[in-house]
């Protein structure tokens, strides 16, 4: 039997249920599965190119692909999986979790894990302040008077939350020949502007699981209106457990201004897949081990069978219904050659916008030229930049058969 060597990101929400799913499969059928981790900012910027010369399987999130599919570097998995399976996998899917991996006409990764930009906060901090979640950013831009609400501006997140504060005051990003109207930036970097001038000292400096950390931790941080959600920190085994929100719209009813991440489950060139690791990646996606086994492993499931599930919903303080209406109407970012490079260098500069260093129509100017220049990058390359139209079977319009059945008693295979 052939051995298998995955890499995923080291937090539990990214290894635990690959882990023990791998050792009982290890132990039950003999299945080489071992899987290696690196940190969280290596998932957001690592070539892919690289990572797939080491490792069979690599846990990827969906901008990455512009540059896997330029180096050749991953098995189109609809060429592994039957058409059928694959319809079916897609209506069981929360969100456009997993048409965020379609790209090209073919699919490239099982969506493992659901995720996307929603509000985190401690209402106990608030007091008697504040009845309910902020629901509009108007709400929130009042809220920030308190000092207590952060923003997730580490890493790529700077460039993630002002686009999804676009999509909420009501234009999508990147779907012309600027990255977005100078209307709507403009005002998107003016709120974000305000919110950064009351934030929490050195909140900014935090990624997503540092500020989460904080948040459980300490009392300085009551209210981060975006930052992606991990389900994580809403045990009650977390010095103080956080509750998450829908994230902001521009008016209530409006839509949550979000941008979806996650995590996908991808097959490199190198790998040979043998009917064994087929069938353990089914085991994975299969509604009943994503509405059990995943959370019962610290995993967020994709399957809206468990984001609807009544006792999921109960060990989570509501998280995934009280953000499900979010990550279904959540943005999909670019996938061309050259968009992690763009999205790298967006967020420092959004950055240096918000700490006041450049002006906010300057670093407009500057974000539209970085956009431009990294779309002519990637069509001088031959790469795609715009979204496939309808996309080819298994995709469109597919029958509706059964859905896989996995192995009995529970148990990944």
């Amino acid at each position: 039997m052939r051995s298998y060597h995955g890499l995923t990101w080291d937090h539990p929400r990214g290894r635990a249920a690959l882990e023990e799913a791998a050792r009982q499969s290890r132990e039950q059928t003999g299945l080489d599965l071992r899987w290696s981790t690196h940190s969280l900012e290596g998932f957001e910027s690592s070539p892919i190119a690289e990572l797939a010369e080491k490792y069979d399987i690599i846990v990827l999130d969906h901008p990455h692909l512009g540059e896997a599919l330029e180096h050749d570097s991953l098995l189109p998995l609809d060429e592994l999986f039957g058409a059928n399976e694959l319809a079916v996998l897609a209506e069981q899917t929360v969100g456009p979790a997993l048409d965020s991996y379609v790209y090209q006409g073919h699919l490239w990764a099982l969506p493992l894990d659901a995720a996307t930009q929603v509000g985190a906060m401690r209402g106990d901090l608030f007091g008697d302040a504040v009845v309910h979640a902020p629901e509009t950013w108007s709400e929130v831009d009042a809220l920030a008077d308190q000092g207590r609400v952060a923003l997730s501006l580490a890493g790529p997140h700077a460039f993630l939350t002002f686009a999804s504060v676009c999509v909420a005051l009501g234009e999508e990003p990147a779907t012309g020949d600027e990255f977005i109207s100078p209307e709507i930036g403009a005002a998107a970097l003016e709120l974000l502007t305000r919110l950064a001038d009351r934030a929490p000292a050195e909140s900014d400096r935090l990624n997503p699981i540092a500020m989460l950390q904080a948040m459980s931790a300490g009392d300085s941080i009551a209210y981060c209106p975006l930052i992606f959600g991990y389900v994580n920190y809403t045990s009650p085994h977390c010095d103080r457990p956080l509750t998450f929100v829908d994230a902001p719209a521009k008016e209530i009813y409006g839509r949550p201004g979000s941008t979806i991440g996650g995590t996908g489950l991808a097959l490199t060139r190198r790998c040979e897949p043998g009917p064994e690791l087929l069938k353990h990646l089914r085991w994975l996606l299969a509604p009943e081990i994503q509405r059990v086994f995943i959370p019962e492993h610290e995993g967020q499931p994709s399957a809206h069978q468990a984001w609807e599930d009544k006792a999921v919903n109960q060990a989570s303080d509501n998280f995934y219904r009280n953000t499900r209406r979010t990550i279904d109407q959540s943005w999909v970012r670019p996938r061309y050659r050259g968009y992690i490079q763009f999205q790298t260098d967006a967020s420092a500069l959004l950055r240096s916008v918000l700490a006041r260093e450049i002006t906010p129509a300057a670093g407009l100017n500057e974000l539209q030229r970085l956009f431009a220049a990294s779309v002519a990058g990637s069509t001088a390359s031959g790469a795609l930049f715009a979204e496939p139209a309808a996309p080819a079977a298994p995709f469109a319009e597919p029958a509706a058969p059964a859905a896989p059945v996995p192995p009995t008693e529970g148990r990944p295979s």
